[in-house]
C-alpha cells in the first residue's frame, strides 16, 4: 500500500522525522492552507482551494489516491466532497455513517451521524439505501436489517418528520423492520439504523462520553486496594 499526506511539506517532514518514520510507503503532498475546525465549511472550501482537505478530495477525483481520511473540520470534509467528487445518482444529500460492535457479536451502522441536522424524510430514505447496499457489499449481510431511531417502537410514535420517514421506509423494498429506540442501537436488532444527524450526533457523542466515563470507573475500582488491583492483573487480557 501507498500513503499520501497531505498538508504543510516542512510540517509533515518534522513529523516524520521526530518519530522516526520510514518514507518509503509514504509520499507528502505539500497543501499550504488550514481550514480551522471553527470555520464555515462552505466559505472555506470555497476560498481555501489548496487547503489539506481540498487537495487531498481532489487527489480522489484524479484517481492518484483511492480513498481519503482526515480528522479536520467534518462539514469541509463533507462539502468537500460533494462538490468535488459528487453524490450517487438519485441521493440529494450525503450523508455520514458508523459502523460500530453490537452485543450480539456483529457490526452494524448508524446513518446519519452529523451531516444534516434538518432534512426531509426523503433524504433519510436515501440513507437508508446507501446503508443497505453498504451492509450488503462491505459488510457482508445480505438482507440487513433497517430501523428508524424514534421515541417508541410503534409506527404513531415521533415527529411528524419521523412517521413520514416511516412510511417512506415501509413501502420500500428494504427489509425495514421498523421504528427502534435508542436502547436497541447497541443489541444488534438492527444492522442499519437510520437517523437525522442532528438525532445521530447526539447518540454518537454519548457514546463515546460512556465508553469514557466506564474507563475511568474501572480503573478507580480497580485500583481501590491490593485485592482489586491483583484481580485487575487477572483479567488485564480481558480487558485488553
Amino acid at each position: 500500500y501507498h500513503i499520501i499526506l497531505v498538508g504543510k511539506r516542512d510540517v509533515l517532514n518534522a513529523e516524520l522525522a521526530k518519530h522516526n518514520v520510514s518514507k518509503g510507503i509514504i509520499e507528502i503532498h505539500d497543501a499550504p492552507q488550514i481550514v480551522g475546525m471553527g470555520e464555515s465549511p462552505v466559505a472555506s472550501i470555497r476560498s481555501k482551494k489548496n487547503s489539506s482537505i481540498s487537495v487531498a478530495v481532489r487527489l480522489v477525483k484524479e484517481k492518484k489516491a483511492d480513498a481519503f481520511v482526515s480528522a479536520g473540520n467534518t462539514g469541509a470534509v463533507v462539502c468537500a466532497a460533494t462538490f468535488t467528487l459528487g453524490l450517487l445518482s438519485g441521493i440529494e444529500r450525503p450523508g455520514i455513517s458508523v459502523v460500530f460492535p453490537t452485543s450480539n457479536g456483529t457490526n452494524a451502522m448508524m446513518i446519519d451521524v452529523g451531516a444534516n441536522i434538518d432534512p426531509k424524510p426523503a433524504h433519510l430514505f436515501q440513507y437508508g439505501l446507501m446503508a443497505d447496499a453498504y451492509s450488503r457489499y462491505i459488510l457482508g449481510k445480505p438482507n440487513p436489517a433497517v430501523g428508524l431511531l424514534s421515541i417508541g417502537e410503534e409506527a404513531s410514535k415521533g415527529t411528524d418528520f419521523v412517521k413520514e420517514t416511516h412510511k417512506m421506509l415501509n413501502k420500500s423494498q428494504l427489509n425495514f423492520i421498523g421504528n427502534m429506540e435508542g436502547r436497541d442501537i447497541f443489541t444488534g436488532k438492527c444492522d442499519v439504523v437510520v437517523c437525522d444527524g442532528f438525532a445521530g450526533n447526539i447518540a454518537l457523542k454519548i457514546t463515546e462520553s460512556l465508553a469514557g466515563a466506564v474507563s475511568t470507573l474501572l480503573k478507580r475500582e480497580l485500583s481501590r486496594n491490593i485485592v482489586t488491583k491483583v484481580g485487575a492483573v487477572l483479567c488485564w487480557s480481558t480487558f485488553r
